[in-house]
C-alpha cells in the first residue's frame, strides 16, 4: 500500500479517535487564548545588537524614556477669556494629581526667570500672581507671554498663530505598560471630552503615548471585523459555487477551529498582537477555504462518477491529499522565510503564520472526509454545479485560448512584461512612523495639526559627547551647539530645537532684566557672570538636567519631525551630518543622531532589505519543492514563470500608481508567491496523472488537467481574491495596500496558471514528458493503486 492509502485508511477507520484528539487540542489552545496580549511598545524593526539600537539604548541610559510626552492644544481665540483660560490651566493641574503623570506644563504653570542680585542667583517667579478675572488681565498675560518670553515659544504657544498648548509628561515607568492605555481611556479622554462639551471648544491631542494607544485600540477593533468579514464573504462565495448548506457549514467549521488554533498558538508562544499578527486569523480563513474547495469538489466529482462513498472519500485523501499538502507547504514556506529576517516582529509573524497554515491543512484533511463519512451521499442538486453552463463556458474558453491562440498569449505576456518593467523603475522606497495609520481617525488629523503648528510630534534626538566632564558648558561648545540649532531651524521638516542653548539664552535675558532682545548666547565676559548665577540657582539646575547629563559631558538636542519618508530623511540626515562634521571635530566630539522616529526609519530600510532576501529565499525554497516533485530543471522554470509573472505585473502597477515600497507592501510578494504557486502544483500534479492515463499524449493530458483542475482553481482564486479584498476595509494604509495588492496579484496568478502554464507545457514539454522525468522515486504522488485508478478513469472516459 502507498503512503496516502495508509493515511486514508487510518483517517476513515480511526475517525472517533481523531475527532476526540481534535477536540482536545482545540480545548487546550482555546485555554491559551487568555495569554494573548496586545503590544504596549513600538515595534522595533532592527535587531537588538544593531548599531542604531545600541545608540538609542545609550541615549535612554543618559536621559531616560523620551516618548512620554502628551500634548494638548487649542486653536481658538476664546481660550483668552477669563473662564476658559482659568479652566484650561485647572485642567492641567488636575492631570498633575494622577500618579501616572510626572508633571504637566501649561500657561498657568509658566515661571519667569528673574535675577536676584542679593543671592547672586536666578529665581523663578509665576507669570501672574493672581487668578485673572477680566479680559484685560488675560490679554495682559497673553502679551507678556507672546512678546517677552521667547523661551516658551514653540513649546507652550505658537507666537505666529496664537495657538497655546499644554505638555503632559507621563510617568516613564508606565509609558510602555497597560497602565498607559487605562489612563488615556479612563482619565485623559473623558476629561478632554468634558472640557470640550462644557466650553464648546475643540482640543487637539497628540504625542507618542497617545498615538500608540489610539492606534493599538484600532488594531483590536479591526481583528473582530476582519474575522467576521472573512468568514461571511468566503462562506457566501463558497455557497454560491456549491449551492450546499452542508458543504458550507463543514467548511466554516474547519476554518472556525483554525481561527481558535491561530489565537491559541499566539497565546501559547506568548507573542504580542501587532498589526501583522492581527492579520493571521482572517488569513487562515482565506487560505483554509481553498483547501476545503479542492477536497469537497473532488469528493463530489467522485460521487457523481461512481456513487461509492467509501471509494470517493479514499480517493479524496489519496489523490488530493498529497497535492494539497505540497501546496500548503509552499504557502507556509512563503511565510516561513520571514523567520530568517532579523526583525522580531516579522520572525514572530512568520512562525505563527506557517504553523497555522499547516494546521489548517491537517484540520481540513481530517475533518472533511470524517464528517462526510457520517453523512448521506450528496443529492443530485448539490452536484449540479459541476455541470453549470457558465463554468463550462469559462473552461471551454480557456481550452480554446490554449489550443488555438498560444502566440497571442505569449505576445500579451511579453508586452505586459515590458510595460511592468517600466513601472518597476518608477517605484519609490518610503516609510514613516505614521504613514500607514488610519487617516480618517481624529488622532491622525491632530498629528497633521501639530505638524503645521509646531513642526511635528515624532522626536529626533541629537547627543553631543564632549569626551570630557563639564565640557558642555564651555562657551566654544555652546557656540557649536547653537550653530547646529540654527541649521535645524532652517530645515522645514523639523521643529525648533530645544537644548541647553535655550536655557543659557534665557539666563542672559534674565540677567539683563528680562528684556527679550537679550535672548542670545553670552559673550566670554558675560559667560562667567551668568554661569556663576546659574550655579547658585537650584531651579535652573532642574531645567538643565533634561538637556545635560549629571557629569556635564553629554548634551541633548531635541527636535520634532514631520511625517517624512525615508528618502527625505536621508537628505535631512546628510545635511545635519555635514554641519556636524564642520562644527564638531571628531577628535574632540562624538555627535549621534537617534530617537524613536530615526530608529523606525532606519528599521524600515533594514526591513525592506531583509524582505527582499526573504522573497528570494521563498522562490528558492519553492524551486527546491518543484525539483523534488519533477526532477527536471525545465519543469522548475516552467512552473516558476507563471508565478513570477504576476509579481512583476504587481510591481509595475505599484510604480504607475505611486504605491511605494514599504514594509506593508513588500510583504505582498512573499505572501502572494507562496499562495499562487499552489495552483501550479495542483495543475501539474493532475497533469502528471493524466500523462500516465493517456499514454504520454501531451495535448490530451494538458486539456484533461485543465478541465478537471480548472474549476477548483477558478473557485479558489475567486475566494482568495475576495478574501484578501476584505483587508481593504481596514483604516490602516498598510493593511489596505496589502489586501489590495495581494488580491490583484492572485487574480493575475490565476490567469497565468490557467492560460500561460498550459501553453508553456504544450510548447515546451515534449522534451521532458517521459517516465524518467515524471516518475523519479522522490515524489510519491502516484502509487500502484493510483495508476490502477487512473486506468479505470481512462476506461470510463
Amino acid at each position: 500500500m502507498g503512503f496516502w492509502n495508509k493515511v486514508s485508511r487510518f483517517i476513515l477507520t480511526k475517525r472517533y479517535l481523531i475527532l476526540i484528539c481534535i477536540a482536545g487540542v482545540t480545548y487546550f489552545l482555546a485555554s491559551q487564548m487568555q495569554y494573548m496580549r496586545f503590544s504596549n511598545t513600538e515595534a522595533n524593526l532592527l535587531p537588538e545588537n544593531h548599531e542604531v539600537n545600541i545608540e538609542y539604548d545609550h541615549f535612554l541610559e543618559l536621559f531616560g524614556e523620551e516618548g512620554n510626552l502628551i500634548i494638548l492644544a487649542v486653536d481658538d481665540s476664546s481660550i483668552f477669556t477669563p473662564k476658559i483660560f482659568n479652566d484650561w490651566n485647572a485642567l492641567s493641574k488636575k492631570f498633575d494629581t494622577y500618579s501616572e503623570i510626572e508633571m504637566s506644563a501649561s500657561v498657568g504653570d509658566i515661571r519667569k526667570l528673574v535675577k536676584n542680585t542679593e543671592t547672586q542667583s536666578f529665581d523663578l517667579e509665576p507669570l501672574y500672581s493672581k487668578r485673572p478675572e477680566t479680559n484685560e488681565e488675560v490679554l495682559a498675560i497673553k502679551k507678556e507671554l507672546f512678546e517677552n518670553l521667547p523661551f516658551y515659544d514653540n513649546f507652550l504657544f505658537n507666537k505666529k498663530s496664537g495657538v497655546i498648548r499644554t505638555a503632559i509628561y507621563m510617568n516613564k515607568a508606565i509609558v510602555n505598560t497597560a497602565a498607559r492605555k487605562q489612563f488615556i481611556f479612563n482619565v485623559l479622554n473623558p476629561e478632554i471630552e468634558k472640557f470640550e462639551k462644557e466650553h464648546n471648544i475643540d482640543i487637539k491631542v497628540s504625542g507618542m503615548p497617545y498615538i500608540r494607544t489610539m492606534n493599538a485600540q484600532n488594531i483590536i477593533d479591526e481583528i473582530g471585523l476582519f474575522v467576521g468579514l472573512a468568514l461571511g464573504i468566503t462562506a457566501l462565495i463558497f455557497f454560491f459555487f456549491f449551492r450546499s448548506f452542508r458543504a458550507t457549514f463543514i467548511t466554516l467549521l474547519v476554518v472556525s477551529i483554525g481561527v481558535i488554533w491561530a489565537f491559541g498558538f499566539i497565546g501559547l508562544f506568548r507573542y504580542e498582537i501587532s498589526v501583522l499578527m492581527a492579520l493571521i486569523p482572517p488569513l487562515i480563513i482565506v487560505i483554509g477555504v481553498p483547501n476545503a474547495i479542492f477536497l469537497i469538489n473532488k469528493y463530489q466529482q467522485e460521487v457523481k462518477k461512481h456513487g461509492n462513498q467509501a471509494k470517493s472519500l479514499q480517493r479524496v485523501i489519496t489523490k488530493v491529499g498529497n497535492a494539497t499538502l505540497m501546496t500548503n507547504i509552499t504557502t507556509a514556506a512563503g511565510f516561513a522565510t520571514f523567520i530568517f529576517t532579523k526583525s522580531q516582529l516579522l520572525r514572530e509573524f512568520g512562525i505563527i503564520a506557517s504553523i497555522n497554515i499547516l494546521a489548517i491543512f491537517v484540520l481540513a484533511l481530517l475533518i472533511i472526509p470524517i464528517i462526510y463519512s457520517f453523512l448521506h451521499l450528496p443529492q443530485e442538486k448539490h452536484l449540479k454545479h459541476l455541470e453549470r453552463r457558465w463554468i463550462e463556458a469559462i473552461v471551454n474558453w480557456m481550452e480554446r485560448v490554449v489550443r488555438h491562440h498560444r502566440l497571442a498569449v505569449y505576445t500579451t505576456t511579453i508586452v505586459l512584461i515590458i510595460f511592468s518593467m517600466i513601472g518597476v523603475y518608477m517605484i519609490k522606497v518610503s516609510g514613516s512612523l505614521i504613514e500607514d495609520m488610519p487617516k480618517g481617525k481624529q488622532f491622525y488629523k491632530d498629528i497633521l495639526f501639530f505638524e503645521e503648528e509646531f513642526g511635528g510630534i515624532m522626536p529626533l534626538e541629537i547627543i553631543v559627547d564632549t569626551k570630557k566632564e563639564k565640557g558642555v558648558m564651555k562657551l566654544s561648545t555652546l557656540k557649536r551647539i547653537d550653530e547646529l540649532d540654527e541649521t535645524i531651524e532652517e530645515i522645514p521638516q523639523l521643529s525648533k530645537p530645544i537644548s541647553i542653548i535655550n536655557i543659557v539664552k534665557y539666563s542672559k535675558q534674565a540677567f539683563y532684566g528680562g528684556k527679550p532682545e537679550y535672548y542670545q548666547l553670552p559673550n566670554n565676559q558675560e559667560k562667567n557672570w551668568i554661569l556663576s548665577y546659574t550655579k547658585n540657582s537650584t531651579s535652573n539646575l532642574k531645567f538643565m538636567n533634561n538637556f545635560v547629563d549629571s557629569t556635564g559631558r553629554y548634551a541633548r538636542i531635541t527636535t520634532f519631525m514631520k511625517d517624512i519618508g525615508t528618502d527625505k530623511m536621508e537628505i535631512i540626515e546628510d545635511r545635519l551630518q555635514q554641519k556636524i562634521d564642520k562644527e564638531f571635530p571628531k577628535e574632540d566630539f562624538k555627535v549621534t543622531l537617534t530617537g524613536k522616529a530615526l530608529v523606525f526609519l532606519k528599521g524600515t530600510n533594514y526591513l525592506i532589505n531583509n524582505l527582499i532576501i526573504s522573497l528570494s529565499l521563498a522562490i528558492l525554497l519553492i524551486a527546491i519543492f518543484m525539483a523534488f516533485m519533477f526532477r527536471s530543471f525545465k519543469m522548475i522554470i516552467i512552473s516558476l514563470i507563471p508565478n513570477m509573472f504576476p509579481l512583476l505585473i504587481t510591481a509595475g502597477l505599484m510604480g504607475y500608481l505611486g504605491v511605494p515600497i514599504k514594509p506593508s507592501t513588500i510583504l505582498v510578494f512573499s505572501i502572494a508567491f507562496g499562495i499562487s504557486v499552489d495552483d501550479t502544483i495542483h495543475f501539474l500534479a493532475k497533469y502528471r496523472q493524466e500523462l500516465i492515463a493517456n499514454n504520454w499524449r501531451i495535448k490530451q493530458s494538458v486539456y484533461a488537467a485543465l478541465r478537471e483542475t480548472g474549476v477548483s482553481m477558478f473557485y479558489t482564486s475567486i475566494v482568495l481574491f475576495f478574501g484578501f479584498l476584505v483587508f481593504t476595509v481596514s483604516s490602516f494604509g498598510g493593511t489596505i495596500a496589502l489586501g489590495g495588492l495581494v488580491s490583484i496579484t492572485l487574480l493575475f496568478a490565476m490567469t497565468s496558471n490557467l492560460i500561460l502554464l498550459p501553453s508553456l507545457l504544450l510548447s515546451l514539454e515534449r522534451n521532458i514528458a517521459n517516465k524518467e522525468t515524471l516518475l523519479e522515486p522522490g515524489l510519491d504522488i502516484l502509487t500502484a493503486d493510483d495508476e490502477n485508478d487512473l486506468s479505470e478513469d481512462n476506461d470510463e472516459k
